[in-house]
C-alpha cells in the first residue's frame, strides 16, 4: 500500500494555483478585480504575445503599505474578509485572498505600490513564489503589477495554453466585460502596443458600448430602466433588427459582476419572443442590482455562475421589464436603399494613468497640452445630440490627471438644434388611422401603404397571422378555446416520463381543447382536440407540446402553449400569392392597430417595414 505524506509547500503552492490561474485571462481578471476593490477609477491594462511573456496593470487604487506587501503575496491573506460570516455579504470582486499567491508561484511578478500617506513607494520582485527583498522607489499613488513568463516553471500547464493570438481574444473579451460592467471606470486596454479600447469613465454606459461595438450598434439601442420590490435593471437593450444567431451578445451583469446564468438567458428571451424569430438572439448589456441576500455569487469557482433564492421572481421580473419596454417603443424596421455610411475612425492620443504626472513636473513639458486639445466627441447617431465635451481646466499633479478622461458632471454638453419628443409619436395608431393610404397590392403578398414622408409595406401572411395568433391566445387565456369531438378516440402509449408530465399539466390541455382519458396501463385515449388545427394532424400536436413540456420550459407551460398557438395561426393564417381587394386590406388593417406588438409576426419575422421619403429620394439623386 503506498504511503500518505503531506507534500511539500511548492508543490501545494503550484495546486492551488492551478485552480485560480488557468491562463492569461485568470491574471488579468484577477488583477484589475483587485483594482477596482482598491477603489481604482483608471486602470490600464497592457498585454503582449497573449498576455503568455507579458501582462501589466496599472491603477490609481488605494496602494499597499510598504508593511504589508510581503503579507499580501501568502495564500489566503485577503483584507475583504475577516470570518466566515462575512461570506453572506460578499460586495468586493474577489476575496479569496489567493490571487497574488497563485500568481506567483507560476510566474515572474513585479509589484510597484504607493500609498497616498506614503512619501515614496515600494518595488516587489517574486519568482515563483520565491520573494526578494523590498527597495523603496519613485512612483505615484496606486499599483502597478508586472506579469512576466506565465507558467516558466510548470512547463505542462504551459504547454496546453493556446496559440498567442487565441489567448489574447479571451482576454480581449474579458476586458471588454470589465469595461461595460464599470462605465465609472477609465478602461485603457493596450495589446502589443496598440491602444484596443479607452473608455472615459463618465459613468455612460451606452459611451462604453460606443468604443467597444461601434456606431452601428450604438444607433439601435433602447434604454431600460426598471425597478421592483428590491430588484432593478438597467441598461440597453437592442431593437429586434440587430439579433444575432448565438447568445454572445447577451450581456449581463449581477452586482457589477459579469455572469452566465440561465435564469438570465431565459428570461431575456422570453421578453423578447414576440419580437425574434426561433434560434435567434437579441443584443443587450444589462446591469441587474439585488439585494446580497437574494443572490450567491460563491456556487462556482471562477464566480461566473450565481444562485438566486427565488429565481421565478428574478425570471418574471426580467422577463417582464424587457416585454414592457419593448412594448412602447415602435419596431417598425427602415428599408435603406443605400448602405449608411460608414463613420470616420479617429485616434485620441492619451497619456498613460500616469505618465502625465511625468510631463506636467518636467520644467519643459512638451508637447504643451491645451484645453482645446482635448475635446472629446462623440456623435451616436446622426438624429442624437451630439456631445461635445470640455475639461475646465488642466488638472493639477495631485489630482486624478486624464486630460481626455472627464466626468459627466464636469462636462459641458452642446446639443444640435433638434426638436425632440419626450415621448415617442407610433406610427402606428388607430389615432392616425385616416392618414393611411393604401395604394395597392404588388406580387399578390405585400401591400403599399402611404403614410406622411413614409410608405409602410405589410406582408399580408405576417400580419394576418399575428392577427390569429392574438384571437387565440386570448380565447386560450379566457378559457373559450373550442373542441371538437373524435369518434373513434386517437390512443397513445406514453412512456414513464410522458405519462408524469401529462398528469402534471393536465389542466393546460384541457383549457387548449383536449379531452383525455386513461385507456388502460400507460396509454390514453384523445376524445376531443382544439377545433382550429388546420391540417396538423391532432397526434402530432398533442405529443409535440408533451415533448416540449418534457423539455423544461422556463417559464412554465405559458410558453409551449403559446408556442402551439403560434404554430395553429400560422397554419390558418391568408398565404402570399393571394389577391386582395381594398376593403379586405382595410379590415385586417384595423384590426392589427387594435393589437399591442402589430410590428411582428409570432415567429419574430417583421410585419410590416418602412421606407422613408428620404430614401427614395436620395436614390433619385434630389439629394447629394
Amino acid at each position: 500500500m503506498p504511503n500518505i505524506r503531506v507534500l511539500d509547500h511548492d508543490t501545494i503552492d503550484k495546486i492551488a494555483a492551478g485552480e485560480v490561474v488557468e491562463r492569461p485571462l485568470s491574471v488579468v481578471k484577477e488583477l484589475v478585480e483587485n483594482s477596482m476593490d482598491a477603489g481604482a477609477d483608471t486602470i490600464t491594462v497592457e498585454i503582449r504575445d497573449g498576455g503568455i511573456e507579458f501582462i501589466r496593470v496599472t491603477d490609481n487604487g488605494c496602494g499597499i503599505d510598504a508593511s504589508q506587501i510581503a503579507t499580501a503575496f501568502l495564500r489566503h491573506a485577503t483584507s475583504k474578509i475577516q470570518t466566515a460570516d462575512d461570506l453572506n455579504a460578499v460586495e468586493s470582486l474577489g476575496f479569496r485572498g489567493e490571487a497574488l499567491s497563485s500568481i506567483s508561484a507560476v510566474s515572474k511578478v513585479e509589484l510597484i505600490t504607493k500609498t497616498k500617506e506614503a512619501l515614496i513607494g515600494s518595488r516587489y520582485l517574486c519568482e515563483g513564489n520565491e520573494d526578494r527583498a523590498i527597495e523603496e522607489i519613485g512612483s505615484p499613488d496606486g499599483t502597478t503589477i508586472i506579469v512576466r513568463n506565465l507558467f516558466y516553471n510548470v512547463p505542462v500547464r504551459r504547454k496546453f495554453l493556446k496559440t498567442a493570438t487565441t489567448e489574447g481574444n479571451y482576454v480581449v473579451d474579458l476586458m471588454e466585460h470589465l469595461a461595460l460592467s464599470h462605465p465609472a471606470v477609465s478602461f485603457k486596454f493596450v495589446v502589443n502596443g496598440n491602444v484596443r479600447f479607452h473608455t472615459s469613465g463618465n459613468g455612460d454606459l451606452k459611451e462604453v458600448i460606443y468604443r467597444i461595438f461601434g456606431r452601428e450598434t450604438t444607433s439601435q439601442l433602447l434604454p431600460i430602466d426598471c425597478e421592483i420590490r428590491g430588484m432593478k435593471i438597467s441598461g440597453y437593450l437592442g431593437k429586434p433588427a440587430m439579433n444575432r444567431s448565438n447568445r454572445n451578445y447577451e450581456i449581463y451583469f449581477v452586482n457589477g459582476r459579469y455572469i452566465r446564468s440561465d435564469v438570465i438567458a431565459k428570461a431575456l428571451e422570453d421578453g423578447y419572443q414576440n419580437y425574434l424569430m426561433l434560434h435567434k438572439y437579441p443584443f443587450a448589456v444589462l446591469h441587474l442590482e439585488l439585494d446580497t441576500a437574494y443572490v450567491d455569487v460563491n456556487v462556482h469557482p471562477t464566480k461566473m455562475d450565481v444562485r438566486f433564492t427565488d429565481a421565478r421572481q428574478v425570471f418574471d421580473f426580467i422577463a417582464s421589464s424587457v416585454e414592457s419596454t419593448l412594448k412602447v417603443h415602435e419596431m417598425i424596421p427602415d428599408v435603406y436603399l443605400t448602405a449608411p455610411e460608414r463613420e470616420p475612425v479617429v485616434k485620441e492620443q492619451v497619456p498613460e494613468p500616469f505618465e502625465l504626472n511625468r510631463i506636467l513636473a518636467s520644467p519643459h513639458p512638451t508637447p504643451q497640452l491645451k484645453t482645446s486639445d482635448s475635446v472629446f466627441t462623440v456623435d451616436f447617431e446622426e438624429k442624437e445630440p451630439v456631445k461635445i465635451i470640455e475639461p475646465s481646466a488642466y488638472p493639477t499633479v495631485q489630482e486624478s490627471a486624464r486630460p481626455s478622461i472627464i466626468k459627466a458632471k464636469d462636462a459641458v454638453i452642446i446639443e444640435k438644434p433638434v426638436q425632440m419628443d419626450l415621448f415617442e409619436e407610433k406610427l402606428l395608431t388607430a389615432d392616425v388611422r385616416h392618414e393611411y393610404h393604401i395604394l395597392g397590392q404588388i406580387f399578390d403578398t405585400y401591400w403599399i401603404v402611404a403614410f406622411r414622408d413614409k410608405i409602410f409595406l405589410i406582408d399580408q401572411h405576417a400580419a394576418h397571422e399575428k392577427v390569429r395568433y392574438e384571437r387565440l391566445l386570448k380565447n386560450f387565456k379566457e378559457n373559450t378555446l373550442s373542441s371538437q369531438s373524435i369518434n373513434p378516440p386517437i390512443i397513445v402509449t406514453l412512456t414513464g416520463k410522458e405519462e408524469s408530465a401529462l398528469k402534471e399539466y393536465y389542466r393546460y390541455f384541457t383549457e387548449l381543447g383536449f379531452e383525455i382519458e386513461e385507456f388502460g396501463g400507460n396509454s390514453y385515449a384523445i376524445r376531443a382536440v382544439p377545433t382550429d388545427l388546420y391540417g396538423c394532424s391532432e397526434k402530432q400536436f398533442f405529443t409535440e407540446i408533451l415533448d416540449e413540456l418534457l423539455q423544461g420550459p422556463p417559464n412554465g407551460t405559458a410558453d409551449v402553449i403559446r408556442l402551439k398557438i403560434a404554430s395553429m395561426s400560422c397554419k390558418a393564417a391568408i398565404k402570399g400569392n393571394m389577391r386582395f381587394s381594398t376593403t379586405e386590406m382595410e379590415a385586417l388593417i384595423d384590426e392589427l392597430l387594435t393589437l399591442e406588438n402589430p410590428y411582428n409576426c409570432p415567429h419574430g419575422r417583421p410585419t410590416i417595414v418602412t421606407l422613408s421619403k428620404y430614401e427614395i429620394e436620395k436614390k433619385f439623386k434630389r439629394i447629394l
